[in-house]
């Protein structure tokens, strides 16, 4: 059983059935099968269903919010906030998809030569639960847009921020095979990288689900894009302004309760200013208090 529980307080909030192989089959044949004619939907089509995607997102901003806050464990301000992002890059999307695929000739080289770019096929998703919207959006807003179909494996502890996602696409008006949803386990990933009708991979994780990702798609010969843990570096030289980057720094490091990527990982501080700088971000750091916001 895959569960929804509130981190804040350990409750359950909902249990889910995973997926049957039946119904992951179902799913991935419906993939294969929208994917040729879904191609062939006019640019201009698909950004018109992907501006409603972002009036979907507009208009219920606090109830998806909510949703992350109580599966997730993230502030509502931060929630909401992450709700724009996704409706900025749904925008973003639908206004510059035509000319970011549009043909490209290449006049130095021989007679009629040109570049196109042509939907591959079905995408599997593997996204991370530290930003479960808009990690899905970032990956589902353009790869739709350039004509693709979209399979969702999600991270286990947001299931139902990975079903209302399915819903809004529905909403909006992609037909039922372009954005569909799998729940499943890890280790039911190799067989769908495996699988002929699965075109490319994308995923954002760790350095150890990268390289297991990677070597199964290198296998198959199938494109991978990979988004993994970092170490950022936060570099402070006596020149700097050292209460400001102090502050900056902290920001940095508790940023989404510390989970994300680009966070600031390891400190590096000039001798002469380490002890100066070490009192200051102890004190910003004690200074770091836990919102308690209501989802009401």
């Amino acid at each position: 059983m895959i569960s929804s529980i509130n981190p804040f307080n350990g409750q359950i909030i909902e249990v889910f059935g995973p997926h049957s192989p039946a119904k992951v089959e179902r799913r991935v044949a419906l993939a294969w099968q929208e994917f040729h004619c879904y191609k062939k939907t006019p640019l201009a089509e698909r950004a018109a269903i992907l501006n409603r995607a972002a009036d979907i997102l507009e208009a219920e901003k606090r109830s998806f919010a909510a949703i992350m806050t109580e599966e997730m464990g993230k502030t509502l301000l931060s929630a909401e906030a992450e709700v724009v992002k996704c409706i900025g890059v749904c925008r973003h999307y639908a206004e510059t998809a035509a000319i970011a695929l549009a043909d490209m000739n290449i006049p130095d080289g021989p007679s009629g030569s040109s570049v196109k770019f042509q939907p591959l096929g079905p995408v599997l998703a593997i996204m991370p639960w530290n930003f479960p919207f808009w990690q899905v959006f970032r990956c589902a807003a353009p790869a739709l847009m350039a004509g693709n179909t979209l399979l969702l494996k999600h991270a286990p502890n947001v299931p139902r921020c990975a079903l209302v996602i399915e819903d809004i696409f529905r909403r909006a008006g992609f037909p039922e095979g372009a954005f569909q949803i799998l729940l499943i386990e890890a280790t039911e990933v190799e067989a769908l990288i495996n699988d002929n009708r699965v075109a490319a991979v994308t995923l954002t994780g760790s350095e150890m689900a990268g390289r297991a990702v990677a070597s199964q798609a290198g296998r198959q010969i199938k494109k991978t894009v990979l988004e993994l843990g970092g170490s950022d570096p936060f570099i402070i030289m006596p020149s700097a302004n050292l209460e400001a980057a102090v502050s900056n720094g902290v920001k940095s490091r508790a940023m989404n309760g510390g989970q994300a990527c680009i966070s600031a990982k390891r400190f590096i501080i000039a001798d002469s200013i380490y002890q100066d700088v070490e009192n200051k971000f102890v004190q910003h750091m004690n200074g770091v208090v836990p919102k308690i916001e209501t989802t009401s």
